[in-house]
């Protein structure tokens, strides 16, 4: 299992909905809306760094009011 936290910047009074919608896809663990230099911030998982990206790029960047994303992998040291 792989997991990542989603660092999501939105375009403006976008970050509640675009939390919201996120929420809902399958591989999302978390998303909250935040303040600071992102507006959204996810944490998700999938069975291998492929799906990771697939949904990264295929589903959650697809999100309308999305304007960048920086996805962090979790790593156990």
């Amino acid at each position: 299992m792989v997991q990542a936290y989603i660092l999501i910047q939105t375009e403006v009074g976008k970050a509640a909905s675009v939390a919201s919608t996120i929420a809902e896809l399958d591989g999302v663990t978390q998303a909250e809306d935040v303040t600071g230099p992102y507006d959204v911030i996810v944490r998700a998982e999938a069975n291998n760094v492929d799906e990771l990206g697939k949904l990264v790029v295929a589903r959650v960047q697809a999100v309308a009011g999305i304007t960048r994303t920086l996805t962090c992998p979790v790593v156990h040291l």
